[in-house]
């Protein structure tokens, strides 16, 4: 039961990444962490007192760090890169494609700061098309992990997997209802079961999810929630077992509806078991300056939301 999820505390899921990615670096020497101008935003002072000689500070030249990150990698190395997003995905897309994605370099890409609740900085920083981009690259791994439990996991679990992944993470405080030894890197997380309606969130709006789905049961709706923590490679037999039980789905995530984590469960249901599917999430466009909850709220990014959704979509089914 939906109800029956423990809030543990509140914290910022970046610090997740910096408790993470200290404790990895303890047991594995190959660690090593990049930043462009961002080391306190990323919560690398940690890392960075007790590993000074394993820090590579790049400055404000992010392209640049990626490519250093990828000549780290033929010599052994694990490199971690740290900025905003933005900064990760956006401004340096060529220098992962061609360097990183392209030979398949061990780098783990690092992202703080994404979507709406990066808050007022707004819609320059406020990067809402960086899982589909990212995504769209053959071999990479994409994890939105949902807390900082999961991040924290998530952040020890990437060091493990060979290969190039992305690491999307927030900046605001955010609930902790996960358990670190529940995160297996490729495999969804069942946090309900039901059979009325299936929701497939990742990130903060799994949180929102179960905000909803506490809503939905008593409305008497019985709402399957799963967490979708990694997007690429998808755990398609969790997909498909779940929407062939509960015939109908919602989609959440603080992103673009468009080539986000909606688009993937809609590629495996068309291909598998076609159902009723609605989006929550930004529709086709930029964010703007504001309060993290306003924000949420503008654009449609709330348990309400969420519910409204799950109640349309039940009424699709035939």
């Amino acid at each position: 039961m939906l109800k029956d999820i423990q809030v543990t505390g509140n914290k910022d899921t970046r610090s997740g990444f910096g408790d993470g990615i200290l404790e990895v670096a303890r047991t594995n020497p190959a660690i090593v962490a990049l930043t462009a101008d961002l080391a306190g935003s990323l919560k690398l002072n940690g890392f960075i007192k007790e590993f000074p000689e394993r820090f590579i500070q790049c400055g404000i030249s992010e392209a640049n760090m990626m490519g250093v990150a990828a000549g780290l990698t033929i010599g052994g190395k694990i490199p971690y890169t740290t900025t905003f997003a933005n900064f990760s995905t956006g401004r340096v897309y060529d220098q992962i494609r061609q360097s990183i994605a392209y030979s398949g370099k061990n780098v783990k890409i690092c992202a703080s700061h994404a979507g709406l609740t990066l808050g007022e900085d707004g819609a320059t920083h406020q990067i809402l098309e960086d899982i589909g981009m990212m995504k769209m690259l053959p071999g990479m791994t994409v994890v939105v992990p949902a807390d900082y439990n999961q991040t924290k996991a998530a952040t020890i679990a990437i060091a493990g997997h060979e290969g190039p992944v992305y690491l999307r993470f927030g900046r605001p405080v955010w609930p902790i209802f996960t358990n670190e030894a529940d995160f297996v890197l490729g495999k969804a997380q069942q946090l309900s079961a039901g059979t009325d309606v299936t929701i497939f969130a990742c990130g903060h709006l799994v949180w929102k999810a179960v905000e909803a789905g506490i809503q939905l049961q008593e409305k008497g709706i019985s709402a399957e929630l799963i967490n979708i923590h990694t997007i690429k490679p998808l755990d398609t037999a969790a997909v498909i077992a779940s929407i062939r039980k509960t015939g109908c789905v919602v989609t959440a995530e603080e992103h673009n509806i468009i080539g986000g984590l909606g688009d993937s469960i809609a590629q495996v249901a068309v291909r598998n078991c076609p159902v009723p599917i609605e989006y929550v999430g930004t529709n086709d466009t930029f964010g703007e300056s504001g309060k993290p909850a306003e924000l949420l709220k503008k654009y449609g990014l709330e348990a309400a939301d969420i519910v409204a959704a799950a109640e349309k979509v039940i009424g699709r089914k035939g």
